[in-house]
């Protein structure tokens, strides 16, 4: 059972992820793997996973506490039991609308001299983290993707390089207090503290993309139930992320709406009939649709072309959206090749759907087999899930992110001063 016993998990060397979506929360516990070390791909196995369907869960944010902290407490109490620990802390996926990434350039004086510690302190400054942030938002990511000594880029460790003038290009991902502290509450009532919040976009990607797809540069898309998150891969760093609000559950509504058919039916229809495109034969082939607030008698008999034609302009919507959000960036060409994965990305056509809007080649992809990975959780819907303890696992090996939630300008210094404490 869940509770605020002695024994912290990470005596037991225990990680716990905690995918908290529209549709589904997916609880993983992942142990290391004693004596593996394969450098940077995080060596551990599942030792508890748990499941359940979500409630008070919109888009990534919670709108029915008590519905939300029940669907967290039964997911995690399954995890609990087959891992046959009680876990207290847990690493989070983040997925809301609202989220800012972006790029800045943080620079330092040298005077010629050979660069050391106390200069990479130096220009990673705090001060100017927080000018950076809106003031309701906080910050989850904040990563180093590549330093430059007097113009000269595409350094990834300038320690020991003489030099004039340092600068660093960082990646910030923040996002709006409210959700966050409204999930950071959620989460608390079940007796769980969140240990660090991860973008739940870097996460899909961390378990999906190729090691050649990171480094040449990819999009990896994740098409939830009530979000589609986007993240932009380049010279294996991240450089951008959004989450784009609408997802899978806004196809099924226009099915119920535009059928007259209950929610769990047209969640029926959309899995046994959909389709991105139709056929010459889609016409012929008859749908039986049960009515809303009729009895089993009373169905509608409709061709599946019709279904076909509800379903299609929202997924073109989500490339449309997509599409956008790269232009706006000027990223629209930085990568030839698409990751798609999340329960959207099981809709027949939606390859073909995504090439024909982003002219790009596209791909569905499952998360990478981990040891102790049940046959229930190897497809795209958890992949963020996954993703986050790759990425739990990698923070400890490698602590190249100071990402820690930060809540106000006092705790700006303190959380990333500790960061800089235990990397330089």
């Amino acid at each position: 059972m869940i509770g605020n016993h002695a024994s912290p998990d990470v005596q037991q060397g225990l990680i716990t992820a905690l995918d908290i979506g529209t549709d589904k929360v997916c609880c993983l516990i992942g142990a290391p793997l004693i004596g593996a070390d394969n450098g940077l791909d995080p060596s551990f196995e599942l030792v508890g996973i748990g499941h359940r369907a979500s409630r008070g869960i919109k888009s990534g944010m919670v709108i029915d506490p008590e519905a939300a902290e029940s669907s967290i407490r039964a997911a995690v109490e399954i995890a609990e039991q087959m891992a046959g620990e009680n876990i207290h802390k847990v690493y989070v996926g983040l997925n809301i609308s609202k989220s800012i990434s972006k790029l800045i350039t943080l620079e330092t004086v040298i005077d010629g001299r050979q660069v050391d510690n106390a200069d990479l302190k130096r220009v990673l400054d705090p001060s100017a983290l927080i000018a950076e942030l809106h003031s309701d938002h906080e910050l989850i990511h904040a990563v180093p993707i590549g330093y430059a000594l007097d113009g000269m880029r595409g350094i990834r460790d300038p320690r020991g390089m003489h030099g004039s003038r340092l600068s660093v290009n960082l990646h910030m991902i923040s996002s709006s207090s409210g959700p966050i502290e409204n999930l950071k509450t959620a989460v608390g009532r079940c007796h769980l503290e969140v240990e660090r919040f991860i973008v739940s976009s870097f996460a899909s990607a961390l378990a999906t993309l190729a090691e050649d797809e990171a480094k040449l540069g990819a999009i990896c898309i994740d098409m939830g139930s009530g979000t589609t998150s986007v993240s932009v891969f380049f010279d294996n760093e991240l450089i951008y992320a959004c989450v784009i609000p609408v997802g899978g559950g806004h196809v099924t509504n226009d099915i119920a709406r535009g059928l007259s058919t209950p929610l769990l039916n047209a969640e029926r229809m959309k899995t046994l009939y959909g389709n991105c495109f139709s056929s010459t034969s889609d016409d012929m082939e008859v749908i039986q649709v049960p009515l809303i607030g009729e009895d089993e008698s009373s169905e509608n008999h409709v061709p599946r072309r019709m279904l076909i034609e509800i379903i299609r302009p929202r997924i073109e919507e989500i490339f449309e959206l997509i599409s956008s959000c790269l232009v706006e960036r000027g990223l629209e060409n930085i990568s030839n090749r698409v990751v798609l994965t999340g329960g959207g990305a099981q809709l027949p056509g939606v390859i073909q759907c995504a090439s024909q809007i982003l002219g790009k080649k596209v791909r569905v992809a499952c998360p990478r087999n981990i040891k102790g990975m049940a046959d229930a959780i190897t497809g795209p819907p958890f992949s963020v899930a996954l993703g986050i303890l790759h990425s739990a696992f990698l923070g400890q090996k490698t602590q190249l992110e100071f990402d820690q939630p930060i809540m106000t300008p006092n705790s700006h210094f303190g959380k990333i001063s500790q960061w800089l404490r235990e990397n330089f």
